[in-house]
């Protein structure tokens, strides 16, 4: 019985020891909170120590935000003297050193020391001190955020700005993050955001800027809030004229069409709103409305065998203008060759790349187009093979210009 005795006094103390290496007699789970205004804050403690072996004896204080430091409670295992200030605030119960805060509110931010003296029974005048501190904030749930767009209507790019601005009814230490359609928007030269981020100023307006804007809210015990999305419109343009067609053949800016055909031409920009187009019909030097509207019909019967048109697209808000120039040819689709006119065939020696190269500017000015009877079965030639031919007098040619570079001159109307 004697020695049972001793082999759990060996064990009880070992683990005793054990626990002594470790210093762990206390431990604070969390040693921050983020604690909800008007809601109740539980500041727990776990004892690695057994009550009854142990004498306690024990304060928790609390430092404010102004550096003003205050005793809340002091404690021994059999009682709890609250401070008369907190007594209706706070809530001890020995012999759980936890401390609950009831309710809380601003003035119960900032840190909060416990301070801990513990004396085992078998270790009479050996008292272990134990010290933590926790940190406290108090903060408000962010409502809904409101989202507002100044001008409120749609603006024209590159003379004009967009203010953006993002606020909650409520809420503490709120951080904002704006979207457009649904990613964040960073700063750049154009975006510049205010200290907060509540505000976003886009100057000058773009194209690219246009799209759904949504403004995010949270905060340390809010989650992401999102306000509702708002549209911003943005005229622009026109940009990337072209003009294209399914019928014929298309080399370049020249459009070959069989004689008797209908073909039908598309012309098409970008922009907002969308821009007005005119056809334009040039020949002997002068011009000639043919129609308005995106699309254009010509009767090849009724045309010469070259003839040079061109679309204006405008934009009526933007007063921006552009124009594309292309060569409608009439000839039957045999072989085709093509040479520069003001050079005679057979003095040519270089290789010579066809309309539509990397160099554009090399491809101004007049060229020839030549039909070869009894040659049907190919296509088209290059121009190389041309150069091989011994005769060319019994050639059917065609001469016309091929289109030339306009550059953008904006106008006030389709019809200048």
């Amino acid at each position: 019985m004697e020695a049972t005795g001793r082999t759990a006094l060996y064990v009880c103390s070992v683990l005793f020891i054990f626990t002594e290496v470790s210093s762990e007699f206390i431990h604070i789970p969390t040693l921050v909170h983020h604690g909800i205004e008007g809601k109740s804050l539980l500041l727990s403690v776990e004892t690695h120590f057994l009550m009854d072996e142990a004498e306690i004896q024990g304060t928790w204080s609390h430092t404010k935000l102004s550096g003003t430091r205050t005793t809340l409670v002091t404690f021994t295992k059999q009682a709890a003297i609250t401070d008369m200030m907190y007594r209706n605030h706070l809530l001890f119960r020995e012999p759980n050193v936890s401390l609950l805060i009831r309710k809380l509110n601003q003035e119960d931010e900032g840190d909060y020391h416990l301070s801990l003296n513990i004396e085992f029974h078998n270790k009479t005048g050996l008292v272990i001190k134990e010290e933590r501190t926790v940190h406290v904030t108090v903060d408000v749930p962010v409502s809904i955020p409101m989202i507002q767009k100044s001008p409120s209507y749609a603006v024209v790019e590159d003379k004009a700005n967009v203010t953006w601005t993002c606020s909650v009814e409520r809420g503490t230490r709120v951080v904002f993050q704006w979207l457009r359609n649904n990613v964040a928007v960073g700063a750049s030269n154009r975006y510049h955001f205010s200290q907060d981020n509540s505000t976003l100023l886009i100057s000058p307006v773009r194209k690219e800027d246009k799209g759904t804007y949504r403004c995010v809210a949270s905060n340390p015990v809010s989650q992401g809030r999102n306000s509702r999305p708002v549209e911003l419109n943005v005229y622009y343009g026109p940009y990337n004229l072209e003009v294209n067609s399914v019928q014929g053949l298309r080399t370049g800016e020249v459009f070959t069409i069989n004689p008797g055909e209908l073909v039908f031409f598309e012309c098409q920009a970008d922009s907002n709103p969308p821009n007005s187009y005119v056809w334009i019909s040039k020949s002997r030097n002068a011009t000639q409305i043919i129609t308005e509207g995106p699309r254009l019909e010509v009767r090849s019967y009724r045309l010469a065998q070259a003839e040079e048109y061109l679309c204006r697209a405008f934009n009526n808000v933007t007063q921006k203008q552009d124009e594309a120039q292309f060569t409608l040819v009439v000839a039957s689709l045999g072989t085709v060759l093509m040479s520069i006119y003001n050079r005679p065939f057979l003095e040519q020696k270089r290789p010579h790349r066809s309309a539509g190269h990397e160099d554009a500017t090399e491809d101004f000015g007049i060229y020839e187009f030549v039909s070869i009877p009894g040659k049907m079965e190919s296509a088209q030639a290059s121009c190389r093979s041309l150069a091989r031919l011994e005769s060319i007098q019994d050639m059917h040619t065609t001469i016309y210009d091929v289109i030339r570079h306009v550059s953008e001159t904006p106008s006030h109307s389709l019809l200048e």
